[in-house]
């Protein structure tokens, strides 16, 4: 999968956890709704480390938490 698919299931499944609607996890880190919905959908062929970021902030985690998934190893990325 691209890197940016692997960030969208990772958003999915941080809200998921976190039992938040796309719509609330904008609210909760400060991240644009709309932003959340076009990387959700993966909208954008990137997404800048900014955002992750506040995301990652937002739900009190750290980053290397929210890139600590199998969906980012090397085996599931392609270029």
């Amino acid at each position: 999968m691209k890197l940016n698919e692997a960030i969208s299931l990772r958003v999915k499944e941080l809200c998921f956890e976190k039992n938040l609607k796309p719509y609330s996890l904008g609210i909760k880190t400060g991240v644009a709704s709309s932003t959340i919905d076009d990387i959700i959908k993966c909208k954008n062929d990137t997404v800048k480390m900014r955002i992750i970021y506040e995301i990652v902030s937002g739900l009190d985690m750290e980053m290397k938490e929210f890139f600590d998934s199998p969906f980012f190893s090397k085996e599931n990325l392609i270029d």
